[in-house]
């Protein structure tokens, strides 16, 4: 199986939090073959946004939800 990465990013209510504001409006960078690449794509983007404390860009590891056991 692959190990796919999607990489969001969203306004959050507290900097130091997970908790998005508008889940509607998260913006969707894409969804990466591998770390590398979505790590990537994170970075370019949390780099873009880096004067908005609230503004926040995750990786999340889709093979784990898939697959939780692996």
């Amino acid at each position: 199986m692959s190990k796919l990465h999607l990489v969001f990013g969203g306004r959050v209510a507290d900097p130091q939090g997970m908790d998005f504001t508008n889940p509607a409006d998260l913006h969707i960078v894409g969804i990466f073959p591998d770390y590398a690449q979505a790590e990537a794509a994170w970075r370019a983007n949390a780099q873009r946004t880096v004067d908005d404390a609230t503004m926040r860009y995750v990786v999340v590891h889709l093979h784990k939800l898939l697959q939780p056991d692996n």
